[in-house]
């Protein structure tokens, strides 16, 4: 074993390094960071979100992470690229953010905070520092759209192992198939898939980042796949019918996902109709996430497609979404979302078509934007010889 899930404290000084440079150009003196992804990006640590706040601070001469005494020998294990700030409980006699307060007593000038955190821990925040002005601030996501090459390196490995998660489910159904036995439900793929994906990271990996959502899917089949999003549920797939394997996993506590609808057993001539514009709508969608270009211009591509070939009514959802510490993250492939594609985002390219009462059609890979054109890192079969299991 080689492989590496932890992120070392160079990665971690460099992303400190480059929060101050931001900082400083904003005229933020500190910045306090509450969500569990954020934690994990600028500290490396991972734990399990409760009503308890854990919060990154950070200024030009140092870097904390506030936490709850139960989370304290969790956070050194870890080996976590900032000073510990101990409180012991919520909401607690002394509560959370005036022993952040306490820690620094003399701050002024501009607190910032994450544009997302709780509207009721802002006036927390605002007593801890009576001399400072508290403001949102987007430092931290605006950095998080473009990833650093060690994070690329875990988004690549994720991606090897979401494909490997869709090899998995197929196999256990074709097994199912070859030995004449009732075919597995919905829940047990998932459940399987999931345990091999984890069972890589423990064989392959010298060390794990073990996160929330370390790997799970969306498996629905038959008409339940016309509904995005559909949980698994305990009903057997069936033959002649298609199944929806929306697969990922975190490596290093970075996202990628594989998404496969594949058809058990031979596909209709209607079935083949469906799977024909969801295919092409989903080659254009990646071919059109470059670097220069806006989100939209590549939603705008695909549902037009989609809408050309007379499906509009079975359209749901734009192209895609960013991915990085979370599954769905900013920027936005969707018709609304001007944002320029940079070299290092990472987005997802899944445009698709839900024809309800039978079923949807959905392709999904992982794509990195690099300055030679769009990188899929997921790799999985698509073409219609490829996706049936027969």
């Amino acid at each position: 074993m080689s492989f590496t899930q932890r992120l070392g404290a160079n990665f971690y000084a460099k992303v400190h390094a480059d929060i101050r440079t931001r900082m400083a150009k904003s005229g933020v003196d500190m910045l306090l960071l509450d969500s569990n992804d954020d934690v994990i990006y600028t500290t490396g640590f991972s734990h399990y979100t409760t009503e308890r706040p854990v919060v990154f601070a950070i200024t030009q001469t140092g870097a904390w992470l506030l936490l709850p005494k139960l989370e304290e020998s969790h956070a050194a294990h870890q080996d976590i690229a900032a000073e510990p700030i101990i409180y012991f409980e919520f909401p607690g006699i002394d509560p959370a953010f005036a022993v952040l307060g306490r820690a620094f007593p003399d701050m002024k000038g501009t607190v910032g905070h994450s544009p997302a955190i709780s509207a009721a821990r802002i006036p927390q925040i605002a007593a801890a520092f009576p001399n400072a002005r508290v403001v949102p601030s987007n430092i931290v996501q605006q950095m998080r759209l473009k990833k650093y090459p060690e994070e690329i390196v875990m988004h690549r490995e994720a991606s090897r192992i979401s494909d490997e998660m869709v090899i998995a489910g197929v196999e256990l159904i074709r097994d199912a198939m070859r030995s004449g036995k009732e075919l597995p439900s919905e829940i047990e793929i998932e459940s399987f898939v999931s345990r091999h994906a984890m069972k890589i990271m423990f064989d392959e990996h010298d060390d794990q980042m073990l996160v929330q959502g370390l790997a799970s899917g969306l498996v629905y089949s038959g008409p339940r796949s016309a509904y995005p999003h559909g949980m698994p549920t305990g009903n057997p797939v069936k033959r002649g019918e298609s199944i929806i394997l929306s697969l990922g996993c975190r490596v290093g506590g970075r996202a990628a996902e594989s998404e496969r609808t594949l058809f058990i057993g031979e596909p209709s001539k209607e079935q083949e109709g469906h799977y024909a514009v969801a295919y092409e709508a989903q080659r254009m969608a990646t071919a059109a996430l470059i670097a220069g270009h806006s989100c939209a211009s590549a939603d705008n591509l695909a549902l037009k497609f989609i809408r050309d070939s007379g499906m509009d009514e079975y359209l749901l959802h734009r192209v895609g979404h960013g991915m990085g510490i979370m599954f769905h993250e900013a920027p936005w492939v969707e018709g609304g979302d001007d944002t320029i594609l940079e070299p290092g985002m990472i987005t997802s390219s899944e445009p698709a078509i839900f024809v309800h009462g039978f079923a949807g059609y959905r392709i999904a890979d992982t794509v990195l934007i690099a300055e030679e054109g769009p990188d899929s890192m997921t790799h999985y079969p698509r073409k219609l010889e490829d996706v049936v299991i027969a």
